[in-house]
């Protein structure tokens, strides 16, 4: 059963930083696409940015040029580095893989807050 797990979210200022990691398992192949996605409350589930497994990068609207993702040397692992953390930046944050499926994580909470 392929998982994914996040981790890396937590309570940070504005202004600070954060590093989201995933991992997938139960998966023999490499993904060819992984992916970070948030979802605000009260608000639909957006694009933040995804990565092939060839390091073509596409990044969403929301936060673009504030955050870089990045495929790790593990397989199946992505990161996602966000700098200068702005309180609209909390939300929950999700992990997303895709071959011929489609599998996500449980999600990660970041809350920017003084």
């Amino acid at each position: 059963q392929v998982q994914l797990a996040e981790s890396g979210g937590g309570l940070v200022q504005p202004g600070g930083s954060l590093r989201l990691s995933c991992a997938a398992s139960g998966i023999q192949h490499s993904f060819y696409l992984m992916g970070w996605y948030r979802q605000a409350l009260g608000k639909q589930r957006e694009l933040l940015a995804t990565m092939t497994s060839g390091g073509i990068t596409n990044y969403g609207d929301a936060v673009e040029g504030r955050i870089t993702i990045s495929r790790g040397n593990v397989e199946n692992t992505v990161y996602l580095q966000m700098n200068n953390l702005k309180p609209k930046d909390t939300a929950d944050y999700y992990c997303n893989a895709r071959d011929q499926n489609d599998y996500w994580g449980q999600g990660t909470q970041v809350t920017v807050s003084s």
